[in-house]
């Protein structure tokens, strides 16, 4: 409606016309034309009534007045009449699209020098399994993505990033857990041969980073880029979060339950390892801070199994062991081999031998030996029963990404070369040895290509040798980095089942003792 006392050149007053019109029209008060008044006063029947077209506005002068079309503007005194007021703009928050990187083929392998915190740039999966032993040569993978998403180029199936698989006391494979690469944590359970979606869990802002499940209190840690960790608790069919407040300013790395399950770490790019502890009397998680001298973002964690040593590897190429003794939790922890005092955030070794950031560290069952793998492609263990010696291998392989003991004196380790390798240690000599490749390639007749075939796969795969191109030419199980070793069954005393899981988004589960009939110069000890 136009404002109030505004007129015409004419001084002639403008009203609003009948609000139930077709369109809503402005006329001079006082000039509405009657009903049934002739067609050249009005322009007809339908504008004596009010409801036909609007006609255009003569100039001010003798004669009827005709309605004005809405937003038309009538120069009054040499201003201009007020604009209609404009609908509000909606905007719409854009759909996200978590992608890999692009431009790379589909299935092809990691780059050799990833930045550790480089996350977004792939594909990542983190995953919880409780399981106990599995039927051997069992490889479960994710469904593929369909072709034409991501960037635009058809992608294999999605990596995983993060596996625990601790023993449940049920004896089978029950659930798993899995981050999509967003900040959703999904939980499947094992329905026959079908793994069938049966939980959400949705509290993060950022992208999950990491997930462990705790078996027998049956509680899951969760951390991420948005800087928190929750504990989900199973109520009913229900998970329940709750906020852990891990005080730092930089993305959370790893997270790790303690062996007793009453508190767990968190490393972070803020260079320092959140020890998480439930206290009774406020109900509520709190944390407490292990700083020094740590300098860069820590990368992996793992237990003693005493509940109090925690090794951590980072990026400033040191693995250190601290002590996470939390008086209030648990009590005085008994001499090790690595100290007899063990205060709280107490530096209790540090390794001086690596050149490269720690990506994986693991303890041994007994817990006198610490072991890691370091981005230079070397392997390193150190011996507390040897006055904390430490024993150096450079393997030929690409950079190590994970490891885990299998016996006191066994170790298997991934990495970019997409299978898993044994290493021994000489605890007489204390040297460590390479015992071989785990995932030997089986021996095939191949016939020559003909001409014809050559361009054929050319044509089709861009490649003149068959499928190298896509990464499924490789002669391992795995078709991309191996990421996470994890025991299945066994314990690290004793495994008898371990298994791997890759960037190509499988898991493989090995037999030890499969393996050690199949390969006859392999020796377990």
């Amino acid at each position: 409606m136009w404002p109030q006392g505004h007129q015409a050149a004419g001084r002639q007053e403008w009203t609003a016309a009948d609000p139930g019109a077709g369109s809503r029209q402005c006329e001079p008060a006082g000039t509405r034309p009657r009903e049934g008044a002739a067609a050249g006063t009005g322009g007809g029947a339908g504008a004596g009534e009010g409801r036909g077209p609007p006609a255009r506005p003569r100039a001010p002068g003798p004669g009827p007045a005709l309605a004005a079309p809405r937003g038309h503007q009538l120069r009054e005194e040499g201003r201009r009449a007020p604009r209609p007021a404009a609908a509000p703009s909606l905007s719409f928050p854009a759909r996200k699209v978590a992608r890999g990187g692009c431009g790379g083929a589909p299935g092809a392998r990691a780059p050799r020098s990833p930045h550790p915190g480089w996350v977004g740039g792939a594909w990542a999966l983190a995953a919880t399994l409780v399981a106990a032993p599995v039927p051997a040569g069992l490889r479960l993978r994710p469904r593929p993505r369909p072709r034409g998403s991501g960037c635009g180029a058809a992608r294999g199936p999605e990596p995983v990033r993060r596996v625990d698989c601790p023993e449940s006391a049920a004896g089978a494979p029950r659930e798993i857990a899995i981050c999509p690469n967003n900040h959703e944590v999904h939980i499947y359970e094992k329905s026959g041969a079908k793994w069938v979606k049966v939980h959400e869990l949705k509290e993060h802002n950022g992208q999950v980073t990491g997930i462990d499940w705790a078996p027998e209190s049956n509680r899951i840690v969760t951390c991420g880029t948005d800087r928190n960790a929750y504990v989900w608790t199973l109520k009913g069919r229900t998970w329940k979060p709750t906020l852990v407040i891990l005080r730092i300013n930089r993305a959370a790395r790893c997270v790790r339950w303690a062996p007793h399950e009453n508190k767990f770490a968190v490393g972070s790019g803020s260079r320092v390892i959140s020890i998480c502890y439930f206290e009774q009397e406020n109900d509520w998680w709190v944390c407490k801070h292990i700083k020094k001298p740590i300098r860069s973002t820590v990368l992996s964690l793992d237990w003693h199994p005493n509940n109090v040593l925690l090794a951590a590897g980072s990026c400033d190429f040191k693995c250190r062991i601290f002590s996470a003794y939390i008086k209030e939790v648990e009590e005085r922890p008994a001499p090790t081999p690595w100290g007899s005092k063990m205060p709280f955030g107490e530096l209790m070794f540090e390794s001086s031998s690596s050149c490269g950031w720690v990506h994986g560290v693991c303890f041994s069952a007994s817990g006198s030996r610490v072991a890691w793998v370091s981005h230079d492609s070397t392997m390193c263990l150190a011996d507390a029963d040897k006055k904390m010696a430490v024993a150096t291998l450079a393997s030929e392989t690409l950079p190590l990404l994970a490891l885990t003991f299998i016996t006191e004196n066994s170790l298997v380790a991934a990495g970019h070369d997409c299978f898993p390798v044994l290493f021994t240690y000489d605890s007489t000599t204390g040297t460590l040895s390479s015992g071989g490749r785990l995932d030997v390639p089986k021996q095939s007749s191949q016939r020559g290509l003909t001409a014809r075939e050559r361009f054929q796969n050319l044509d089709k795969k861009a490649s003149s040798e068959g499928s190298m191109a896509s990464g499924s030419g490789l002669d391992s199980l795995h078709k991309n980095s191996v990421s996470q070793i994890s025991v299945l069954s066994g314990g690290k005393a004793e495994c008898s089942q371990f298994c791997t899981t890759g960037m190509d988004g499988g898991m493989s589960i090995w037999d030890v003792k499969s393996l050690e009939s199949a390969l006859k110069d392999l020796k377990i000890k």
